[in-house]
C-alpha cells in the first residue's frame, strides 16, 4: 500500500500497534497558553479567518506538501490498517517501489539530543508526557506517536476524522497530479472539487468547511495576493461575486458542475498570474500576511501540547517536514528565521515568562535575523522585519522603561534575558532598518548603550516619582507625631536606599551593555532630586530646623550619589567626568551657609540697634556696680555670649566654616560700642591751651598791684576762651571718664574668655576637625581688642589733660607764678592734683590705674613748662626765682612718688626729663642766654641769619638747645639786658 507518511516507528512492530478508533466528537487537550497583549506582527488578515481556520488550512498544506515532496510515499499509523482502500501512489513514484523499503522506515527517535535544540540552547525536558498522551489521542493505553504525520496531527489538535477526510481528498486529487508539483495546485479549490456533503458528519460541519475554504481563496487571491491586482481585473470581480454568493448560499461541491467550473475558471485565472519567477506555481497562499500566519501555525507545532514551554523531542524531523511547505507558502530561510523568532518569543510571553530557555532561544534566533537583515533590502521583508522587531522591542521596553516595577532580585535573570532581546531587536531596527543610521558614520551610534541609557533614566524617574508619593504619604501619616521628618528629608533617605538597591541588583546586569550603568542611574536620581531641592531652596526665607534638616539630608544624598558615580567610572576613559558634569551641585551647603549668614546678619543688626539705643541711655555712673564699669558693657557681653551659644546649637554641619563670619560681625559690633563710647570725650589736644603771643617784660612794674590784678583778669578770660569745655554734661566728668576706661578694660579682658569659650564649642562640634580649633589665629577678635587699647590710651590722656588744663586751670594757668613767683607757688595746684588722684585711685581698675596717673604726671609737667615758657605777660622771672621754680618742681615729683607708694622713680625721671633739661636756663645770666641763642639760631638758619636773626617758630618741643625755648626764657626774663635785646632784635611789645 502507498503510505501517506513515512513510518517512523519507535522500534515496535507495526502489527503490535493498534490504531485508535475514529471519534466523531474528538476531545483535544485544552491550551494552557495565557492571553497576551501581543498582536501578531506578521500581519492582520482582512478576511474573517479565525485561528482555527488558519490552523486547519495550514494542516491541509502540510499534508499536501508531504504527500508530493518526494517520490516516496509517506505512511500514517492512523491509516495503516486502511491502506487498501485509501492507498495511492505518487504520480512520480515507481510502481515497483516497495512502501516498506528501508528509506521509508526512518523512525521518530529521541535517543540522541536534537541538533536543533542544541543550536537553540534548549534543554531536553525531563520525564514528561509524550505528545499524543492526552485525551485526544484515543481511548485506552497512552502511546507515543509513531510517525511525523501523527505527531503533527496531535500537535495541531486536528481530530482524526478531519485528518482522515483530508487524506482521502488528497488521494483523489493525486490522480490529476501526474507530472505536476503541489505548488501548481490551488489546494482549497481541489478540496472543494473532491469533497462533498456526504463526506461530513452533518450539514453544519460541511457548511463551515466550505466557507473556510472559500474565505481562504478570498484571502489568498483577492485580499492578500502574491501578485497585486488591477482594479479592472474581471476575474477578481467575478471571483468576489462567486465567493460572496457562496457564503450566503453554499454551492454544491464534490462535482464537476457549472458552479464549480465557474469557480475554477476565476480561481485559476488569478492564481496562475506570474510573479516574474518563470515557474508554473499557483499563487494562492504565498501572499503576505496570509502565508506568514499559516506558517506561524505550523511552527507552533514545535511546542509540546502537554508542556507548552518545551520543544518536542522530534523537532528536527518535524521542522524538516514543515520547511517543505515553503514552496506553497512562498517562505524562504529569512522569513523562516523571522517567523520562528517571533514564535519562540511569543511562546515565552504566553507561558508566563517562566521558561528562560525560550527567551534565550529567541535571542539566539534573532542573531540569524540580524545576518539576514544585512544581506537583503527586500521591501516586503523589511516591512515584516520592522513590524516584528517593533513588537518585540515594544513588549520588552514596556517592562524595561520601568524595570523597578517589573523586576527584583528574585527574577533578575529574566531581566537579563529581556534586556538582551530588546537590545538585539533595537540594534537591527536602528542599524539595518533605519535610514537615518545609514547616513551617519559607523561608530557614531552605540545602539545598545543608548537603549540601556534610556531604560535606566526612564525607570529611575518612575521609581523616583513613586518614592516622592510615598514620602508625602509618610509625612501625612506622621503629622501628629512630635518632630515629624520633612518630606524632602524622607525622600532623600529613600532615594539613597534606591541608589544602593540599583547598584547592587540592576547595575551589574546592565553594565554588560553600558559600562557606566550605575553612574547613569545615580545621575538620573541626582537630577530628579535636584528639581525638588532647588525649588525648596528658592522658597526658604529663614533658617528653621526643618530647612536645615532637609538641606543636610540633600547634602548627604549628593555626596553618596557622587561617590557611587566616581567608583563606577574608575575604569572609564574620562574617569567619569561626563557623568559628574550631569550632576551640578545642589549647593545645599551654600544654601545652609546663606541661611546662617542671614541669621547672623539679623542678630548683628539687632545688636547694633541695641548699642545705639543703650549708649544713649548710659550714664556712666561709678556707683552702678562694684567693678566700676558700665552696665551696658555687661549686657552686650552677655548678648554676644548668648549669640555664640545659639550659633553652635544650630543643627548645621558647617560651624567652623561660618564661625569667622559671626566673629567678624560681633567684633565690629563691639568695636562700634567702644568707638561710640569714647566719642565726644575729647583728647589731650582738646585741653591744651593756645600759647599767647611773645612779649617782653616791663622792668620796674613788678610791684604795681593794680596792673597786675587787671592783667591776671584778662589772662583768665583769654584762657577760658581758649580751652574747650564740656559745660552742662556730667557724663564727661573725671569719674565718668574713668568708668568708660574701666568698661574698655573689661571688654578687652573678656575677649580672651570669649575666644577660649569658642574653642570649647568647636571641640564639642561634630563637624569640626583638629585644625579648626588648633589654629587659634582664626578664632580671635581682631578689631575690638585694639579699639579697647586705643580707647583706654585716648581717654587716659584725656582724663589727665582735662584735670591739669581744664579742671585745675584756676590754680595752674590762672594762679601759678602770676605776679610775684614767691607769692604764687605750686602748693594750691598740688592739693588739687592730690584730690583728683585720689578719685582716680578709687574709681579706676588697678590694671589701668598706673597708666592714668602716669599720664596725669606727664600733663602736669607739660602744664608746668607751659606756665614757665608761655604763661603770658602776667609772669616774669629773675635769676633768683630759679630756686623757687626748682623747689616747686621737686614738690610736684614728690607728689607722684608719694614716698615710694606712687609711681616708680625711674618712670618719674623718664617723664620729667624735659622739665629738668629746661630749668637750668632760668638760673643762667641773660648775656649767656643771648649768646647761646645767637649761636643756636646761626647753626639752625646758616649765613642768612648773620644780618638779621630770624624769629624761630614755636614747635612745642621744649629743649635747652632749641632756639624757640631759649627765646621764651629771655621773653620772661625780668632784667634790662633781655628786654633791650628783644626790643632791638624783634621789637617785641611789653604787653598783649
Amino acid at each position: 500500500m502507498a503510505h501517506l507518511f513515512r513510518d517512523l516507528s519507535l522500534g515496535h512492530s507495526k502489527r503490535e500497534s493498534t490504531p485508535p478508533p475514529l471519534q466523531t466528537k474528538p476531545r483535544m487537550p485544552p491550551s494552557k497558553l495565557t492571553s497576551t497583549d501581543l498582536q501578531s506582527p506578521l500581519g492582520q488578515l482582512a478576511s474573517q479567518l479565525t485561528d482555527s481556520d488558519l490552523r486547519l488550512t495550514a494542516y491541509d498544506v502540510f499534508l499536501a506538501v508531504c504527500r508530493t515532496s518526494s517520490s516516496k510515499p509517506l505512511s500514517s499509523s492512523a491509516s495503516a490498517s486502511n491502506s487498501d482502500s485509501l492507498g495511492y501512489n505518487s504520480p512520480s513514484q515507481n510502481n515497483n517501489h516497495s512502501p516498506n523499503s528501508p528509506a521509508l522506515q526512518r523512525s521518530l527517535t529521541s535517543a540522541a539530543a536534537s541538533k536543533m535544540k542544541k543550536a537553540l540552547g534548549l534543554k531536553s525536558p525531563g520525564s514528561k508526557k509524550s505528545p499524543g498522551s492526552g485525551p485526544g489521542s484515543g481511548e485506552g493505553k497512552s502511546k507515543r506517536p509513531t510517525t511525523v504525520g501523527e505527531l503533527m496531527r496531535i500537535q495541531m489538535r486536528i481530530p482524526e476524522t478531519v485528518d482522515s477526510r483530508v487524506r482521502r481528498a488528497l488521494l483523489r486529487i493525486g490522480g490529476g497530479l501526474v507530472g505536476r508539483r503541489i505548488e501548481s495546485v490551488v489546494l482549497p479549490l481541489e478540496l472543494l472539487q473532491q469533497l462533498k456533503q456526504s463526506d461530513f458528519t452533518d450539514q453544519q460541519e460541511y457548511d463551515a468547511w466550505q466557507k473556510r475554504n472559500l474565505k481562504v481563496l478570498e484571502a489568498g487571491l483577492l485580499l492578500h495576493p502574491r501578485v497585486s491586482l488591477d482594479k479592472s481585473n474581471n476575474a477578481s470581480q467575478r471571483l468576489r461575486q462567486i465567493i460572496h454568493a457562496a457564503l450566503d448560499r453554499p454551492i454544491e461541491t464534490g462535482k464537476n458542475n457549472e458552479s464549480m467550473q465557474v469557480l475554477r475558471s476565476a480561481v485559476m485565472s488569478l492564481a496562475s498570474r506570474s510573479d516574474g519567477s518563470f515557474s508554473d506555481s499557483c499563487h494562492w497562499a504565498d501572499g503576505i500576511p496570509l502565508n506568514l500566519r499559516l506558517y506561524e501555525m505550523l511552527l507552533e507545532t514545535c511546542f509540546d501540547i502537554n508542556d507548552e514551554t518545551s520543544i518536542v523531542e522530534e523537532v528536527d524531523e518535524l521542522m524538516e517536514h514543515i520547511k517543505k511547505t515553503w514552496v506553497v507558502l512562498g517562505i524562504n530561510q529569512m522569513l523562516h528565521n523571522l517567523c520562528f523568532t517571533w514564535v519562540l518569543f511569543h511562546r515565552f510571553v504566553a507561558t508566563g515568562q517562566v521558561e528562560m530557555d525560550l527567551l534565550y532561544a529567541a535571542d539566539g534566533q534573532l542573531a540569524e535575523v540580524a545576518k539576514d537583515a544585512k544581506a537583503t533590502k527586500d521591501p516586503d521583508y523589511s516591512r515584516i522585519l520592522s513590524s516584528t522587531l517593533t513588537s518585540v522591542l515594544g513588549w520588552a521596553e514596556k517592562r524595561l522603561l520601568a524595570y523597578h516595577d517589573t523586576f527584583d532580585s528574585g527574577n533578575i535573570y529574566t531581566m537579563q534575558g529581556i534586556v538582551s532581546l530588546g537590545v538585539s531587536a533595537a540594534k537591527i531596527l536602528v542599524e539595518d532598518v533605519s535610514s537615518e543610521y545609514r547616513r551617519k558614520r559607523k561608530g557614531e551610534v552605540d545602539v545598545a548603550r543608548n537603549r540601556i541609557d534610556t531604560y535606566i533614566r526612564s525607570s529611575l524617574r518612575t521609581a523616583f516619582a513613586q518614592r516622592m508619593e510615598k514620602a508625602d504619604s509618610s509625612r501625612r501619616a506622621s503629622k501628629n507625631q512630635p518632630n515629624p521628618l520633612p518630606v524632602l528629608a524622607i525622600l532623600a533617605k529613600d532615594v539613597g536606599e534606591l541608589a544602593v538597591h540599583e547598584t547592587k541588583v540592576f547595575s551589574p546586569i546592565l553594565k554588560g551593555w553600558h559600562p557606566l550603568a550605575a553612574g547613569v542611574a545615580v545621575a538620573t536620581l541626582h537630577s530628579c532630586y535636584a528639581n525638588e531641592i532647588k525649588q525648596f531652596i528658592s522658597g526658604i526665607m529663614e533658617l528653621t530646623p526643618d530647612a536645615v534638616q532637609v538641606l543636610r539630608a540633600a547634602d548627604k544624598l549628593e555626596k553618596d550619589l557622587v561617590q557611587i558615580a566616581v567608583e563606577d567610572a574608575v575604569d572609564s576613559e574620562d574617569g567619569g567626568k561626563a557623568i559628574i558634569r550631569e550632576m551640578p551641585p545642589y549647593e545645599a551647603e551654600t544654601a545652609i551657609a546663606n541661611l546662617v549668614k542671614g541669621w547672623i546678619k539679623t542678630r548683628l543688626d539687632r545688636l547694633k540697634e541695641w548699642v545705639d539705643r543703650n549708649l544713649q541711655q548710659e550714664v556712666w555712673n561709678p556707683q552702678a556696680n562694684q567693678e566700676g564699669h558700665a552696665p551696658s558693657a555687661v549686657e552686650i557681653l552677655r548678648i554676644i555670649d548668648e549669640t555664640l551659644d545659639a550659633f553652635f546649637q544650630l543643627p548645621i554641619p558647617t560651624h567652623p566654616a561660618l564661625l569667622p563670619d559671626l566673629m567678624a560681625g560681633l567684633d565690629k559690633c563691639l568695636q562700634y560700642y567702644v568707638m561710640k563710647a569714647k566719642s565726644g570725650c575729647g583728647t589731650r589736644n582738646t585741653y591744651i591751651p593756645t600759647m599767647p603771643a611773645l612779649t617782653r617784660c616791663e622792668i620796674g612794674s613788678k610791684f604795681q598791684g593794680v596792673w597786675k590784678k587787671k592783667e591776671k583778669s584778662q589772662n583768665s578770660q583769654k584762657r577760658n576762651s581758649q580751652v574747650a569745655t564740656m559745660n552742662g554734661d556730667n557724663s564727661f566728668g573725671i569719674p565718668h571718664l574713668c568708668v568708660r576706661i574701666n568698661t574698655f578694660h573689661r571688654i578687652r579682658s573678656e575677649m580672651d574668655v570669649l575666644e577660649k569659650r569658642i574653642i570649647t564649642h568647636l571641640r564639642n562640634c561634630e563637624s569640626a576637625h583638629v585644625e579648626d580649633f588648633s589654629n587659634g589665629l582664626s578664632k580671635k577678635f581682631e578689631l575690638t581688642p585694639s579699639a579697647c587699647v586705643e580707647g583706654v590710651q585716648l581717654l587716659s590722656e584725656a582724663v589727665a589733660y582735662k584735670i591739669v588744663f581744664h579742671d585745675l586751670s584756676h590754680v595752674l594757668w590762672d594762679g601759678l607764678y602770676v605776679g610775684e613767683p614767691s607769692s604764687s607757688r605750686i602748693d594750691p595746684l598740688l592739693q588739687e592734683l592730690e584730690r583728683n588722684l585720689l578719685i582716680i585711685s578709687e574709681t579706676v581698675h588697678e590694671r589701668v590705674r598706673t597708666r592714668i596717673i602716669t599720664d596725669t604726671m606727664k600733663a602736669s609737667c607739660d602744664g608746668f613748662l607751659l606756665v614757665l615758657l608761655a604763661g603770658g605777660p602776667s609772669r616774669a622771672f629773675s635769676r633768683q626765682d630759679s630756686q623757687i621754680i626748682e623747689d616747686d618742681f621737686k614738690a610736684l615729683k614728690d607728689l607722684f612718688w608719694a614716698n615710694g607708694d606712687g609711681l616708680p622713680a625711674d618712670l618719674i625721671d623718664k617723664f620729667s626729663s624735659t622739665v629738668r633739661g629746661v630749668l637750668p636756663l632760668f638760673r643762667t645770666d641773660s648775656e649767656s642766654l643771648i649768646e647761646r641763642f645767637r649761636r643756636v639760631t646761626l647753626e639752625t638758619y646758616g649765613s642768612s641769619a648773620r644780618s638779621r636773626l630770624p624769629l624761630p617758630p614755636t614747635s612745642g618741643q621744649w629743649n635747652p638747645t632749641e632756639p624757640n625755648t631759649l627765646l621764651r626764657v629771655l621773653c620772661y626774663r625780668n632784667d634790662e639786658t633781655a628786654s633791650k635785646f628783644l626790643k632791638k632784635t624783634y621789637n617785641l611789645p611789653k604787653k598783649l
